[in-house]
This record gives C-alpha cells, structure tokens and sequence, in this order.
C-alpha cells in the first residue's frame, strides 16, 4: 500500500514537497514514480527512480523545478515541486512497479490514492 501526504494550495511560484509511504513493499526492489492527472487529461508519468543506482528521470515540462528522490530506510519516496505553475494542478499519485519505470500507468503494479495540488493566485 502507498499512501501520498503534502498536497495543497500554493501561489504560483510557491513549492510543495510530496511524500509517499508504502507499507507492505520493501522499497529498496522497486522503481518509484509520480504521476499526475489533471482534470480531463490523462494520468501521465512526471519522475521515476530507479532503486539500484538512483537515477532519476522527468518529464519535459517539470525539469530543473521538480527533483525526485527516496529513502528506502523510511519506505518514502519525494517529490520536491518548486517554481510551481498554474498548470502544475492536477492530483498526484505515486507509483511502484518492481520491474521497470514505465512511462505508462499500465507498468505500474502499485498505486497510492493520490494528493490534490492546487496552484492558483
């Protein structure tokens, strides 16, 4: 089970920083993802890291204003937002599959329930 906190509303150019537990995985044997959907639009892959050597990867629209990064000991992966957008809004998920780093939701075997961001002025 992953369980996402640290959603809210923020002005733009504000920062958040997501946290997602997971209970039941033994973090350290998964790739860990955060999504985000928007409403109306589809469920699409913002970061993932892998968990053998840490590498980190964004999408386009969230480069050098978003880093990813976990802690196996405490089973959290992160999600630190900065300089945030009014398109930034959306609900975030995140994601564990212990396989890959899809870009798909389709690849990702586990999911939190999600946590609403709000970025409006």
């Amino acid at each position: 089970e992953l369980a996402e906190s640290g959603g809210g509303s923020v002005q733009p150019g504000g920062s958040l920083r997501l946290s997602c537990v997971g209970t039941g995985l033994t973090f350290d044997s998964y790739f860990l993802a955060w999504f985000r959907q928007a409403p109306g639009k589809e469920r699409e892959r913002i970061s993932c890291i892998t968990h053998s050597d840490g590498e980190t990867l964004y999408t386009e629209s969230v480069k050098g204003r978003f880093t990813i990064s976990r802690d196996d000991a405490k089973n959290t992966v992160y999600l630190q937002m900065n300089s945030l957008k009014a398109e930034d809004t959306a609900v975030y998920y995140c994601a564990a599959d212990p396989y890959f780093c899809s870009d798909s939701p389709e690849g990702f075997e586990y999911w939190g329930r999600g946590t609403q961001v709000t970025v409006s002025s």
